[in-house]
């Protein structure tokens, strides 16, 4: 099997898990400057210190960015998402004023739907394989 890089540890697991997360605007408003897209990272960065995950990587650009988390098995994907989400709307929408005429009717600055995949380890195809290759019990 692979070698896995970073592994974490928990009470009772060891774990080496991450997901890739894409966030697009609301209709796709290409609303972020590279100011916003500074202090979105310092709130999500945060948020995930609240969820004991690690924000490996972040990007973006002008309408959507993307994140590449470390996350502990106790964490729902989704509910770290929704806090990511939550918090960076609402603290950008009040530390960025300019950024409320773009969403005047829905107090939203996300898309409801976001993207979420598995990220790192090694490849379905040489996971499915190891297993493959196990000696069973006789």
């Amino acid at each position: 099997m692979p070698e896995y890089g970073n592994i974490r540890t928990g009470r009772h697991c060891a774990f080496a898990l991450h997901a890739h997360l894409v966030f697009v605007t609301k209709y796709r408003h290409k609303v972020f400057r590279d100011v916003h897209l500074r202090r979105m990272e310092e709130i999500m960065r945060a948020v995930c210190e609240d969820f004991e995950t690690e924000l490996v990587e972040f990007n973006g650009e002008n309408n959507h960015v993307h994140l590449l988390v470390n996350f502990p098995p106790k964490v729902a994907i989704s509910k770290l998402v929704n806090s990511l989400k939550g918090v960076s709307s609402r603290r950008l929408r009040q530390e960025f004023p300019d950024l409320v005429r773009h969403y005047w009717h829905a107090q939203r600055l996300w898309s409801g739907s976001y993207f979420a995949g598995s990220a790192g380890g090694a490849p379905l195809s040489i996971v499915r394989q190891y297993i493959e290759q196990q000696n069973r019990p006789s």
